[in-house]
């Protein structure tokens, strides 16, 4: 990715998706602590209390991100949050880093680009949308302090996924892309191939279908 391994001067990179569907859960009993020869462990039952979706945008040359916390995913959210990002640099160019989802592209996408010539959208290979370096904080996140954590209220999610990010920011590092682009087109003809031999069981079947009629 040419935006990782030699960004343009005098502007800033940012990783931006959304992480939806982030549950508030309350466990059935109390987490047990760890202990001597004994991991901390939780039970896998638990009762719902709602959900938030969490827009972030990672600041590769820092490691610090930015985020708003909803209660889903919209475009108008979307919108809003780009506006505070581009508020959030004034006077600098940003070229911003998304995969394919809809409400990246759509009209509203492009009036807010409009809106702002200094900020541009860089969308991810089809079937690589790892390669946002943002799915990196939303794994740590999730096993950091997600997995374990008890919420009785979407208020109290809401407030954790706030403080973790502020931890973030205090401890951060840069972000470092150390995959060349031989390597990452590599990996994406490799994926492409694996499903091409491996499709869908609905695409399979409907072949099959056909084979038969024919």
């Amino acid at each position: 990715m040419g935006l990782y391994l030699h960004p343009p001067q005098n502007a800033l990179v940012l990783c931006v998706d959304e992480k939806t569907g982030i549950q508030a859960l309350d466990r059935t009993q109390p987490l047990l602590p760890l202990s001597g020869k004994k991991p901390r462990s939780w039970t896998n039952e638990y009762v719902r209390h709602g959900t938030q979706a969490l827009l972030a945008a990672l600041e590769i040359t820092t490691g610090k991100v930015l985020a708003h916390a909803k209660q889903r995913r919209t475009s108008v959210n979307f919108l809003r949050f780009m506006d505070d990002v581009a508020a959030a640099f004034p006077g600098r160019d940003l070229h911003v880093i998304l995969d394919n989802l809809n409400i990246y592209k759509n009209d509203a996408a492009k009036r807010l680009l409009e809106r702002n010539p200094r900020m541009h959208f860089h969308h991810t290979p089809t079937h690589a949308s790892w390669v946002n370096m943002v799915e990196c904080f939303f794994s740590i996140l999730s096993k950091r302090g997600l997995v374990q954590s008890v919420h009785r209220s979407k208020q109290q999610l809401k407030d954790f996924l706030l403080n973790c990010l502020a931890n973030n920011n205090d401890s951060c590092q840069p972000v470092t892309w150390k995959k060349g682009p031989e390597k990452l087109q590599r990996i994406i003809e490799a994926i492409k191939q694996y499903q091409t031999e491996h499709p869908p069981k609905r695409k399979h079947r409907q072949q099959q279908k056909n084979n038969i009629n024919n």
